[in-house]
């Protein structure tokens, strides 16, 4: 078997249900196979996965075991050659894994590959290449240099500046929410560290990794959406991990003075009150249009009445979706997809192409009874169901 794709979920059932779906469609000239452990989930993740994606091996944790152990027990069962550890908040166009393990198998000494992710509303997400945190580099990065001197590389290591989000070449340290690499390497340096529960996990792996002499790469030639405040409520048990998560990372992996630890700590202390700030919810402006991109001219009747401002339709009999479309209106819009009629593939660049603070994104799954999306990377998303 080519790939094996680890899906690791906790209660976000309907994010979980597209990121399958996407991924479903990404395999399919793939010999490849989809598992998701589910880490206890308290809605009906696994009722869902049951009912809709009975062929999908499905891992149900009898307790939040935390991402490394959840990810380490879903890769004790794959078969594949490789391994792609996938958040459950993320959606994969047709061809991502198909240019990916390309990419991979050109490669020498190769470690992990990431790609380039962007958020619900479009925009490229920096975290898709990293650097090594080292306690200066987390420095310019909590003291946010890198915004104040754009220009100065030793500034820049963070968000690996040497590559713009549009040049594939070697970084340090690639995002968990989607890394690909040999399944025999993930187990020969064994895996994600289970004395982190989460946030440094993927700091730590791509370190390790690196340290086996291989070479980790962000590939820009595929776009994978990341929701992102999905993943966590930023509230205070997210302080409390992200700071205990760095402070794994460096007493691993750094000797640092008492001098030192005191500064990080209370580095790690702001930069984890503006994290948690982040992720409180912002009043957003209203909707002043939603326009449904279909062939299915009824669908855009239903959702009028549930959106209760009037929904216009685009009917793909009759236009191609090109940035155009958009040019007709005024004030915020919401795009809606039908992904029926539009792949993923699709949606995921006219979302880039249209990335604008005025234009919003949801995607309608085919025999699905709910649009889902997110306006930016820093709060939970919206789901909005009706009949079918």
């Amino acid at each position: 078997m080519q790939l094996s794709v680890i899906i690791l979920n906790y209660n976000v059932r309907y994010f979980l249900e597209l990121c399958v779906l996407s991924v479903q469609s990404a395999i399919e000239n793939i010999d490849a196979e989809i598992i998701v452990v589910d880490n206890n989930s308290s809605d009906d993740s696994c009722k869902m996965m049951k009912e809709r994606f009975p062929a999908v091996k499905l891992i149900e944790n009898k307790e939040n075991s935390g991402f490394p152990k959840g990810n380490n027990i879903g890769v004790a069962q794959a078969k594949g050659k490789y391994i792609c550890i996938l958040n459950p908040d993320t959606v994969v166009a047709e061809d991502t894994f198909v240019k990916v393990l390309a990419f991979a198998e050109r490669q020498k000494k190769l470690g992990i590959v990431g790609v380039k992710l962007i958020d619900g509303a479009g925009k490229f997400l920096p975290e898709s290449k990293r650097g090594i945190p080292t306690p200066w580099v987390a420095f310019t990065k909590i003291a946010a240099l890198y915004k104040l001197f754009p220009k100065v590389k030793s500034f820049g290591k963070y968000y690996a500046s040497h590559l713009n989000e549009n040049q594939t070449g070697q970084v340090e340290i690639l995002v968990g929410a989607f890394m690909v690499m040999q399944r025999d390497l993930y187990l020969e340096i064994g895996g994600f560290d289970e004395d982190c529960f989460m946030y440094s996990d993927d700091i730590d792996l791509s370190y390790m990794v690196l340290q086996k002499g291989k070479s980790n790469f962000y590939f820009h030639e595929t776009t994978v959406i990341h929701y992102k405040g999905e993943s966590t409520i930023k509230d205070e048990t997210y302080m409390k991990r992200f700071q205990e998560a760095m402070n794994f990372f460096y007493k691993k992996h750094f000797k640092v003075s008492s001098l030192f630890s005191i500064f990080m700590k209370l580095g790690i202390l702001f930069f984890s009150f503006v994290k948690m700030f982040q992720g409180k919810s912002q009043l957003k402006p209203e909707k002043e249009q939603y326009v449904l991109v279909s062939k299915n001219k009824e669908l855009s009747i239903k959702l009028s009445e549930i959106l209760k401002p009037e929904v216009d339709f685009v009917d793909l009999t009759i236009e191609k979706l090109t940035i155009n479309l958009l040019l007709q209106y005024k004030g915020t819009v919401e795009i809606i997809f039908d992904n029926e009629f539009i792949s993923f593939k699709e949606c995921i660049k006219f979302m880039e192409s249209a990335k604008n603070n005025k234009y919003t994104f949801k995607i309608m799954l085919k025999n699905s009874d709910f649009l889902i999306g997110s306006d930016n990377s820093n709060e939970r998303g919206t789901i909005v169901k009706f009949g079918v």
